[in-house]
């Protein structure tokens, strides 16, 4: 396997040279059976709303009940994150993700049909995941040495869409088998990750006397972000860009009653951007960007607007599945250049308040996105609901690049 990553991708710490790190690998593994497990419960937890209510409202609902606990976590997330041990805060939020999984399982299995049960275990889900993901993003950088950051940034993403990938072909493939299936194995990849996230061992310990609970510590992540315009402008201009042109939440809809494919069809659709992203994560693994960051990072959320737009009008299987494609490698540019500002300009003793405050935004675009999108749907359809939110992300990318001039004018990374 190693031969085969060099021969592929050569060039030394910019590529592949972080896999080395032994504390690098567990990681990468932990996040790899979480993604999956946590992708495939999506698309049986999508599936499951969707086929009992034939409602976009209510997969709209799953992304507020899912979103909710960020937001209300989050001034304590970041706290538990930069005090407690990242590894333990990581475990424990994984073990809860298991719980939750075994009680979808049953719920699955032995329930009466009614939906609430189910948004209560998102609630569940989302709470955990609310902890879990700043100490994972503050727990990462103490993995590796400085030099590696922006290469295990980039292999942390690829393998984290590979899992995005593999997990809602799963999903969708062993939903044939019954829900029940999809959340016994999705428990089971949540725990193996915790034991695996565990296992690593940290080059920063937690604070030997934990700062006061005061408003001011609970709120320093977001008042250092305000202070750096251009991470400001880099993150408020992803969460925009994802909340109007995401289009993953109305992916039920598309599969039933416009490409009329199943739940099969289901995982494909929802496999694409994830592939889109870990091909764009590959490349950028391998050769990172070196100049224009800003600038490019701007382009490529105008490309994720286009090709969400030919998505929202096509009735073509192949042709939507290339559209996700396309704009999943196009968010993983955004992605990456994101996560380096916020990862490599950050002090340590920050990080997860920094993280937690990066987490609200990526809930918002993400989970309130798939609220916005089955509340706009609801109203005036799935259709035109995907094209007015991939003509909003195109019209932000070109207000962003006037109102941020720093960003657009960034040259380097780090």
């Amino acid at each position: 396997m190693r031969a085969i990553l060099k021969r592929f991708f050569p060039g030394g710490p910019s590529g592949w040279v972080v896999f080395r790190n032994r504390d690098f690998r567990l990681f990468a593994a932990s996040r790899v059976l979480s993604g999956i497990a946590f992708q495939m419960q999506a698309v049986a937890i999508g599936w499951f709303i969707y086929d009992v209510t034939r409602s976009p409202f209510a997969l709209g609902l799953a992304g507020l009940a899912s979103f909710l606990p960020v937001i209300l976590c989050a001034p304590i997330t970041g706290y538990v994150a930069d005090t407690f041990d990242r590894r333990i805060v990581a475990a424990v939020a994984y073990g809860i993700q298991t719980a939750a999984s075994l009680l979808l399982l049953a719920l699955a299995k032995w329930g009466s049909g009614a939906i609430w049960p189910v948004y209560l275990l998102v609630v569940m889900i989302g709470t955990a995941r609310a902890f879990a993901t700043p100490a994972i993003q503050a727990l990462l950088p103490t993995l590796v040495p400085r030099e590696l950051f922006s290469a295990a940034i980039a292999g942390n993403a690829s393998l984290a869409q590979g899992a995005a990938v593999i997990g809602p072909a799963f999903g969708g493939l062993l939903y044939a088998l019954g829900p029940s299936t999809v959340f016994g194995i999705a428990g089971l990849g949540y725990a193996l990750a915790s034991l695996l996230i565990a296992a690593t061992h940290s080059r920063s310990e937690p604070h030997a006397v934990r700062p006061p609970l005061t408003w001011a510590v609970f709120t320093a992540g977001l008042s250092f972000i305000w202070s750096q315009p251009v991470m400001l402008g880099a993150i408020s201009l992803d969460l925009l860009a994802v909340l109007f042109g995401g289009a993953v939440a109305l992916l039920p809809i598309f599969a039933a009653e416009i490409l009329h494919v199943g739940p099969l069809g289901l995982g494909a659709l929802r496999s694409m951007p994830a592939a889109g992203s870990v091909v764009m994560a590959i490349v950028l693994a391998t050769w990172p960007l070196q100049h224009r960051v800003g600038r490019r990072m701007l382009l490529a959320v105008a490309v994720f607007g286009l090709a969400t737009i030919i998505f929202g009008l096509s009735t073509s299987l192949p042709l939507s599945m290339a559209c996700l494609f396309v704009a999943g490698s196009a968010d993983m540019v955004s992605v990456y250049v994101r996560q380096s500002l916020v990862q490599g300009e950050t002090p340590d003793g920050l990080r997860g308040r920094v993280s937690a405050v990066n987490s609200v935004f990526i809930g918002a675009s993400n989970e309130l996105g798939e609220f916005e999108s089955g509340m706009v749907a609801g109203l005036i359809g799935a259709m035109p609901a995907v094209v007015f939110g991939g003509l909003a992300t195109i019209c932000i990318a070109i207000a962003w690049a006037r109102l941020f001039p720093a960003l657009r004018e960034r040259d380097k990374l780090i």
